[in-house]
Protein backbone atom coordinates (compact mmCIF):
# COMPACT_ATOMS: atom_id res chain seq x y z
CA UNK A 1 0.00 0.00 0.00
CA UNK A 2 1.64 3.17 -0.94
CA UNK A 3 0.17 6.61 0.02
CA UNK A 4 -0.37 9.12 -2.98
CA UNK A 5 1.38 12.62 -2.11
CA UNK A 6 -0.83 15.74 -1.50
CA UNK A 7 -0.60 18.99 -2.69
CA UNK A 8 -0.15 21.45 0.27
CA UNK A 9 -1.54 24.81 0.92
CA UNK A 10 0.75 27.66 2.32
CA UNK A 11 1.03 27.94 5.63
CA UNK A 12 -1.57 30.65 7.32
CA UNK A 13 0.46 33.30 8.59
CA UNK A 14 0.66 35.60 11.68
CA UNK A 15 -1.64 38.35 12.15
CA UNK A 16 0.45 41.29 10.30
CA UNK A 17 2.12 39.22 7.97
CA UNK A 18 0.95 38.86 4.10
CA UNK A 19 -1.15 36.42 2.41
CA UNK A 20 -1.49 36.35 -1.30
CA UNK A 21 -5.14 36.00 -2.74
CA UNK A 22 -5.79 35.37 -6.55
CA UNK A 23 -8.64 37.11 -7.66
CA UNK A 24 -10.59 36.18 -10.95
CA UNK A 25 -12.16 39.50 -11.89
CA UNK A 26 -12.71 41.01 -15.46
CA UNK A 27 -13.69 44.62 -13.60
CA UNK A 28 -10.86 46.98 -12.80
CA UNK A 29 -13.54 48.67 -10.54
CA UNK A 30 -14.60 45.62 -9.03
CA UNK A 31 -11.02 44.64 -7.83
CA UNK A 32 -10.35 47.66 -6.85
CA UNK A 33 -13.80 47.67 -4.76
CA UNK A 34 -12.65 44.25 -3.64
CA UNK A 35 -9.07 45.11 -2.84
CA UNK A 36 -10.45 48.34 -0.45
CA UNK A 37 -12.94 46.22 1.61
CA UNK A 38 -10.29 43.90 2.31
CA UNK A 39 -7.50 46.43 3.39
CA UNK A 40 -9.87 47.93 6.15
CA UNK A 41 -10.78 44.89 8.30
CA UNK A 42 -8.36 41.99 7.91
CA UNK A 43 -5.84 40.97 10.43
CA UNK A 44 -3.26 40.49 7.72
CA UNK A 45 -1.64 42.58 4.58
CA UNK A 46 -3.50 41.00 1.96
CA UNK A 47 -1.20 40.75 -1.59
CA UNK A 48 -4.10 40.54 -4.37
CA UNK A 49 -3.35 39.34 -8.01
CA UNK A 50 -5.86 39.85 -10.51
CA UNK A 51 -5.82 37.46 -13.66
CA UNK A 52 -9.09 38.43 -16.13
CA UNK A 53 -9.37 35.13 -18.07
CA UNK A 54 -8.58 31.24 -17.89
CA UNK A 55 -5.15 31.28 -19.16
CA UNK A 56 -4.28 33.70 -16.77
CA UNK A 57 -6.00 32.05 -13.86
CA UNK A 58 -4.72 28.62 -14.56
CA UNK A 59 -1.08 30.12 -14.55
CA UNK A 60 -1.06 31.68 -11.91
CA UNK A 61 -2.38 28.99 -10.06
CA UNK A 62 0.61 26.93 -11.14
CA UNK A 63 3.11 29.08 -10.68
CA UNK A 64 2.43 29.72 -7.02
CA UNK A 65 -0.41 28.54 -4.97
CA UNK A 66 -2.62 31.49 -3.36
CA UNK A 67 -3.82 31.62 0.02
CA UNK A 68 -7.57 32.32 -0.92
CA UNK A 69 -8.96 32.63 -4.28
CA UNK A 70 -12.03 35.05 -4.81
CA UNK A 71 -13.37 35.13 -8.29
CA UNK A 72 -16.16 36.30 -10.27
CA UNK A 73 -19.28 34.00 -10.98
CA UNK A 74 -19.48 35.13 -14.58
CA UNK A 75 -16.72 36.41 -17.32
CA UNK A 76 -16.60 36.57 -21.12
CA UNK A 77 -15.11 33.37 -21.90
CA UNK A 78 -14.81 31.59 -18.61
CA UNK A 79 -16.93 31.26 -15.49
CA UNK A 80 -16.14 30.85 -11.83
CA UNK A 81 -17.45 27.33 -11.30
CA UNK A 82 -15.26 25.81 -14.00
CA UNK A 83 -12.29 28.00 -11.86
CA UNK A 84 -13.60 26.09 -8.55
CA UNK A 85 -12.90 22.76 -10.51
CA UNK A 86 -9.59 23.48 -11.90
CA UNK A 87 -8.51 24.86 -8.14
CA UNK A 88 -10.10 22.17 -6.28
CA UNK A 89 -8.44 19.57 -8.50
CA UNK A 90 -4.93 20.57 -7.56
CA UNK A 91 -5.42 22.24 -3.89
CA UNK A 92 -8.86 20.36 -2.79
CA UNK A 93 -8.17 22.51 1.01
CA UNK A 94 -7.98 25.79 -1.10
CA UNK A 95 -10.39 28.45 -0.09
CA UNK A 96 -12.69 29.42 -2.62
CA UNK A 97 -15.42 32.41 -2.23
CA UNK A 98 -17.44 33.68 -5.47
CA UNK A 99 -17.80 37.75 -5.61
CA UNK A 100 -20.77 38.18 -7.93
CA UNK A 101 -23.08 40.71 -8.68
CA UNK A 102 -25.93 38.77 -8.87
CA UNK A 103 -26.98 35.10 -7.91
CA UNK A 104 -29.98 33.32 -7.80
CA UNK A 105 -31.00 31.34 -4.90
CA UNK A 106 -30.76 27.92 -6.19
CA UNK A 107 -27.26 28.74 -8.22
CA UNK A 108 -26.05 29.71 -4.85
CA UNK A 109 -26.87 26.27 -3.00
CA UNK A 110 -25.65 24.37 -5.89
CA UNK A 111 -22.26 26.23 -6.01
CA UNK A 112 -22.21 25.19 -2.21
CA UNK A 113 -23.14 22.09 -2.74
CA UNK A 114 -20.50 21.45 -5.40
CA UNK A 115 -18.11 22.73 -2.32
CA UNK A 116 -17.13 26.27 -3.26
CA UNK A 117 -16.54 27.60 0.53
CA UNK A 118 -18.65 30.64 0.36
CA UNK A 119 -20.63 33.53 -1.88
CA UNK A 120 -20.87 37.18 -1.67
CA UNK A 121 -22.55 39.51 -3.55
CA UNK A 122 -21.02 42.65 -4.68
CA UNK A 123 -23.36 45.51 -3.20
CA UNK A 124 -22.98 43.34 0.33
CA UNK A 125 -18.74 43.48 0.30
CA UNK A 126 -18.79 44.56 3.73
CA UNK A 127 -19.36 40.57 4.47
CA UNK A 128 -16.11 39.78 2.50
CA UNK A 129 -13.45 40.30 5.74
CA UNK A 130 -15.26 38.11 7.82
CA UNK A 131 -16.03 35.68 4.90
CA UNK A 132 -12.44 35.23 4.15
CA UNK A 133 -11.71 34.95 7.55
CA UNK A 134 -13.67 32.10 8.25
CA UNK A 135 -12.63 30.41 5.08
CA UNK A 136 -8.75 30.75 6.24
CA UNK A 137 -9.48 29.52 9.24
CA UNK A 138 -11.49 26.43 8.27
CA UNK A 139 -8.56 25.68 5.36
CA UNK A 140 -6.06 25.74 7.68
CA UNK A 141 -8.01 23.40 10.40
CA UNK A 142 -9.21 20.81 7.47
CA UNK A 143 -5.48 21.26 5.87
CA UNK A 144 -4.16 19.95 9.23
CA UNK A 145 -6.35 17.67 9.87
CA UNK A 146 -5.33 15.72 6.87
CA UNK A 147 -1.62 16.15 7.35
CA UNK A 148 -2.45 14.71 10.48
CA UNK A 149 -4.55 11.46 8.59
CA UNK A 150 -1.24 11.82 6.09
CA UNK A 151 0.83 11.44 9.08
CA UNK A 152 -1.44 8.52 10.46
CA UNK A 153 -1.91 6.51 7.13
CA UNK A 154 1.82 6.26 6.94
CA UNK A 155 2.54 5.76 10.52
CA UNK A 156 0.23 2.33 9.94
CA UNK A 157 2.06 1.42 7.26
CA UNK A 158 4.91 1.34 8.31
CA UNK A 159 3.54 -0.51 11.99
CA UNK A 160 2.06 -3.06 9.29
CA UNK A 161 5.50 -3.49 7.80
CA UNK A 162 7.19 -4.11 10.92
CA UNK A 163 4.17 -6.38 12.09
CA UNK A 164 4.70 -8.71 9.40
CA UNK A 165 8.33 -8.70 10.07
CA UNK A 166 7.58 -10.03 13.58
CA UNK A 167 5.37 -12.22 12.03
CA UNK A 168 8.17 -13.79 9.94
CA UNK A 169 10.71 -13.84 12.35
CA UNK A 170 8.18 -15.55 14.76
CA UNK A 171 8.17 -17.80 12.46
CA UNK A 172 11.69 -18.38 11.69
CA UNK A 173 12.33 -18.03 15.32
CA UNK A 174 9.11 -20.77 16.09
CA UNK A 175 10.87 -23.13 13.21
CA UNK A 176 14.18 -23.24 14.90
CA UNK A 177 12.89 -23.75 18.48
CA UNK A 178 11.21 -26.95 17.11
CA UNK A 179 14.76 -28.20 15.23
CA UNK A 180 16.37 -27.98 18.80
CA UNK A 181 13.45 -30.01 20.14
CA UNK A 182 14.00 -32.39 17.65
CA UNK A 183 17.42 -32.53 18.38
CA UNK A 184 17.46 -31.90 22.06
CA UNK A 185 15.25 -35.44 21.91
CA UNK A 186 17.42 -37.08 19.72
CA UNK A 187 20.47 -36.08 21.74
CA UNK A 188 18.49 -37.54 24.57
CA UNK A 189 17.88 -40.40 23.29
CA UNK A 190 21.67 -41.03 21.67
CA UNK A 191 22.25 -40.59 25.31
CA UNK A 192 20.04 -43.00 26.51
CA UNK A 193 21.27 -45.54 23.92
CA UNK A 194 24.77 -45.27 24.94
CA UNK A 195 24.17 -45.44 28.92
CA UNK A 196 22.21 -48.50 28.10
CA UNK A 197 24.89 -50.02 26.35
CA UNK A 198 27.13 -49.44 28.69
CA UNK A 199 24.87 -51.25 31.49
CA UNK A 200 24.36 -54.23 29.08
CA UNK A 201 27.72 -54.55 28.54
CA UNK A 202 29.12 -54.02 32.09
CA UNK A 203 26.53 -56.74 33.12
CA UNK A 204 27.96 -59.45 29.94
CA UNK A 205 31.29 -58.64 31.41
CA UNK A 206 30.98 -59.12 35.07
CA UNK A 207 30.35 -62.87 34.84
CA UNK A 208 33.72 -64.20 32.47
CA UNK A 209 35.94 -61.40 34.59
CA UNK A 210 34.19 -63.35 37.75
CA UNK A 211 35.36 -66.74 36.01
CA UNK A 212 38.77 -65.60 35.10
CA UNK A 213 39.45 -64.51 38.94
CA UNK A 214 38.44 -67.33 40.48
CA UNK A 215 41.02 -69.59 37.33
CA UNK A 216 43.93 -67.26 38.47
CA UNK A 217 43.75 -67.40 42.20
CA UNK A 218 43.80 -71.17 41.55
CA UNK A 219 46.53 -71.34 39.61
CA UNK A 220 48.91 -68.91 41.70
CA UNK A 221 47.71 -71.34 44.87
CA UNK A 222 48.91 -74.22 42.78
CA UNK A 223 51.82 -72.12 41.06
CA UNK A 224 53.06 -71.17 44.44
CA UNK A 225 53.30 -67.63 44.20
CA UNK A 226 53.96 -66.64 40.31
CA UNK A 227 54.80 -63.43 39.29
CA UNK A 228 53.23 -63.58 35.85
CA UNK A 229 50.14 -65.25 37.91
CA UNK A 230 50.24 -62.07 39.88
CA UNK A 231 50.15 -59.93 37.43
CA UNK A 232 47.81 -61.40 35.79
CA UNK A 233 45.19 -61.46 38.46
CA UNK A 234 45.89 -58.05 39.18
CA UNK A 235 44.84 -56.88 35.59
CA UNK A 236 41.83 -58.46 36.03
CA UNK A 237 41.03 -57.04 39.21
CA UNK A 238 41.57 -53.79 37.41
CA UNK A 239 39.15 -54.48 35.13
CA UNK A 240 36.68 -56.02 37.09
CA UNK A 241 36.57 -52.29 39.41
CA UNK A 242 36.37 -50.85 35.89
CA UNK A 243 33.77 -52.62 34.92
CA UNK A 244 32.17 -51.87 38.29
CA UNK A 245 32.81 -48.34 37.71
CA UNK A 246 30.95 -48.26 34.45
CA UNK A 247 28.19 -49.54 35.44
CA UNK A 248 27.78 -47.27 38.77
CA UNK A 249 28.28 -44.50 35.84
CA UNK A 250 25.87 -45.80 33.40
CA UNK A 251 23.14 -45.19 36.34
CA UNK A 252 24.41 -41.98 37.39
CA UNK A 253 26.02 -42.64 40.17
CA UNK A 254 29.63 -41.54 41.53
CA UNK A 255 32.76 -43.95 42.39
CA UNK A 256 32.19 -45.31 45.23
CA UNK A 257 33.94 -47.96 47.19
CA UNK A 258 37.44 -46.14 48.04
CA UNK A 259 39.47 -48.70 50.75
CA UNK A 260 41.90 -46.43 51.81
CA UNK A 261 44.93 -48.17 53.02
CA UNK A 262 48.94 -46.69 53.90
CA UNK A 263 50.60 -47.69 50.92
CA UNK A 264 53.76 -46.91 48.69
CA UNK A 265 52.65 -44.53 45.73
CA UNK A 266 56.21 -44.59 44.02
CA UNK A 267 56.55 -48.92 43.94
CA UNK A 268 52.91 -48.53 42.40
CA UNK A 269 54.37 -45.85 39.82
CA UNK A 270 56.73 -48.73 39.09
CA UNK A 271 54.58 -51.37 38.29
CA UNK A 272 52.81 -49.26 36.37
CA UNK A 273 55.89 -48.24 34.13
CA UNK A 274 56.69 -51.81 33.88
CA UNK A 275 52.81 -53.20 32.78
CA UNK A 276 53.14 -50.42 30.08
CA UNK A 277 56.59 -49.91 29.13
CA UNK A 278 57.18 -46.46 30.16
CA UNK A 279 59.85 -44.75 31.55
CA UNK A 280 59.29 -43.52 35.80
CA UNK A 281 60.63 -41.26 37.46
CA UNK A 282 59.57 -42.09 40.89
CA UNK A 283 60.83 -42.46 44.76
CA UNK A 284 59.46 -44.21 48.00
CA UNK A 285 56.54 -41.76 49.01
CA UNK A 286 54.08 -43.04 51.76
CA UNK A 287 50.45 -42.00 51.38
CA UNK A 288 46.82 -43.18 52.42
CA UNK A 289 44.73 -43.99 49.52
CA UNK A 290 43.34 -47.42 47.69
CA UNK A 291 45.81 -48.77 45.44
CA UNK A 292 43.87 -50.90 43.45
CA UNK A 293 41.87 -47.76 42.19
CA UNK A 294 45.14 -45.31 42.32
CA UNK A 295 46.20 -47.64 40.01
CA UNK A 296 43.57 -47.62 37.80
CA UNK A 297 43.91 -43.80 38.02
CA UNK A 298 47.61 -44.03 36.59
CA UNK A 299 46.64 -46.84 34.28
CA UNK A 300 44.09 -45.14 32.79
CA UNK A 301 46.19 -41.47 32.67
CA UNK A 302 49.12 -43.79 31.22
CA UNK A 303 47.36 -45.87 28.50
CA UNK A 304 45.67 -42.81 26.65
CA UNK A 305 49.01 -41.23 26.74
CA UNK A 306 50.42 -44.10 24.67
CA UNK A 307 47.00 -44.37 22.85
CA UNK A 308 47.24 -40.47 21.46
CA UNK A 309 51.19 -40.49 21.74
CA UNK A 310 51.96 -43.13 19.23
CA UNK A 311 53.85 -45.31 21.28
CA UNK A 312 55.47 -45.86 25.30
CA UNK A 313 58.27 -43.92 24.65
CA UNK A 314 56.98 -41.07 24.17
CA UNK A 315 55.26 -41.20 27.86
CA UNK A 316 57.14 -40.85 30.76
CA UNK A 317 55.78 -40.59 35.00
CA UNK A 318 57.57 -37.80 37.43
CA UNK A 319 56.68 -37.59 40.47
CA UNK A 320 57.49 -34.25 42.65
CA UNK A 321 56.78 -32.90 46.06
CA UNK A 322 54.80 -29.97 46.88
CA UNK A 323 53.59 -28.13 50.28
CA UNK A 324 51.73 -30.73 51.76
CA UNK A 325 51.13 -33.22 48.69
CA UNK A 326 52.85 -35.45 46.06
CA UNK A 327 52.49 -34.10 42.32
CA UNK A 328 52.75 -37.41 39.48
CA UNK A 329 52.39 -36.11 36.36
CA UNK A 330 52.06 -38.02 33.17
CA UNK A 331 53.82 -36.22 30.21
CA UNK A 332 53.30 -37.45 26.68
CA UNK A 333 54.81 -35.69 23.64
CA UNK A 334 51.41 -36.32 21.48
CA UNK A 335 49.40 -33.81 19.80
CA UNK A 336 48.02 -32.24 22.91
CA UNK A 337 45.01 -31.24 24.62
CA UNK A 338 43.49 -28.19 22.52
CA UNK A 339 42.68 -25.25 24.98
CA UNK A 340 38.95 -25.17 24.34
CA UNK A 341 38.71 -28.88 25.12
CA UNK A 342 40.63 -28.94 28.28
CA UNK A 343 37.87 -27.28 30.55
CA UNK A 344 35.36 -29.99 29.27
CA UNK A 345 37.76 -33.15 29.51
CA UNK A 346 36.94 -34.66 32.62
CA UNK A 347 33.28 -34.55 31.28
CA UNK A 348 31.27 -38.00 31.61
CA UNK A 349 30.80 -39.25 27.55
CA UNK A 350 33.32 -36.79 26.56
CA UNK A 351 34.93 -38.02 23.50
CA UNK A 352 38.12 -35.94 22.18
CA UNK A 353 39.33 -35.86 18.63
CA UNK A 354 41.91 -38.93 19.54
CA UNK A 355 39.33 -40.76 21.32
CA UNK A 356 38.92 -44.35 21.05
CA UNK A 357 36.71 -45.04 24.11
CA UNK A 358 33.41 -43.97 26.01
CA UNK A 359 34.34 -41.48 27.31
CA UNK A 360 33.99 -42.30 30.99
CA UNK A 361 37.63 -43.47 31.71
CA UNK A 362 38.93 -39.72 33.11
CA UNK A 363 35.52 -39.09 34.81
CA UNK A 364 36.15 -42.33 36.74
CA UNK A 365 40.02 -41.11 37.02
CA UNK A 366 38.82 -37.42 38.22
CA UNK A 367 36.03 -39.10 41.11
CA UNK A 368 38.83 -41.35 42.37
CA UNK A 369 41.29 -38.94 42.61
CA UNK A 370 38.70 -36.54 44.28
CA UNK A 371 37.96 -39.04 46.70
CA UNK A 372 41.68 -39.53 48.19
CA UNK A 373 41.20 -35.70 48.74
CA UNK A 374 43.15 -34.58 45.54
CA UNK A 375 43.01 -32.94 42.03
CA UNK A 376 43.64 -33.48 38.81
CA UNK A 377 44.22 -31.28 36.05
CA UNK A 378 45.70 -31.16 32.42
CA UNK A 379 48.18 -28.28 30.72
CA UNK A 380 50.57 -27.92 27.90
CA UNK A 381 53.91 -30.60 27.85
CA UNK A 382 56.77 -27.79 26.69
CA UNK A 383 57.41 -28.43 23.51
CA UNK A 384 54.65 -30.39 22.71
CA UNK A 385 52.17 -32.66 23.94
CA UNK A 386 49.79 -32.98 27.16
CA UNK A 387 50.20 -33.25 31.19
CA UNK A 388 48.02 -34.81 33.26
CA UNK A 389 48.96 -34.16 37.19
CA UNK A 390 47.51 -35.35 40.23
CA UNK A 391 48.25 -34.15 43.51
CA UNK A 392 47.64 -36.47 46.53
CA UNK A 393 47.82 -35.27 50.44
CA UNK A 394 51.18 -36.86 51.95
CA UNK A 395 50.82 -38.13 55.50
CA UNK A 396 50.47 -35.50 58.63
CA UNK A 397 53.43 -36.02 60.70
CA UNK A 398 51.14 -37.35 63.46
CA UNK A 399 49.91 -40.22 61.31
CA UNK A 400 53.61 -40.53 60.46
CA UNK A 401 54.56 -41.03 63.78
Amino acid sequence: MTIEPVLSLPTLPAPGEKICILHLEDSELDHELVVLNLESDLPWEAEVTRVEDEQGFLGALRSSPPHLILSDFSLPAYDGLSAFKAAHKLYPNLPFIIVTGAMGEEVAVDTLRQGVTDYILKQRLERLPASVRRALAEAEARESRERAEHEVRALNVTLQARLTEVERLRGVAERQSQRLEVQAKQLEEALNLQKTFLAETSHELRTPLTSLLGYLRRADREAGGSQVIQDAQRVAENMTRLVNDLLQLSRGELVQSVEMHFMNVGRLLEQVGRDYGVEVKARSIEIVGDPGRLNQVFANLVSNAIRVAGSPDKVRIEVGDRPGEVEVCVIDRGPGVPDHIKPKIFDKFFRGKEAGSAGLGLTIAQQVVTAHGGRIDVSDTPGGGATFCVRLPLLDEDEDE
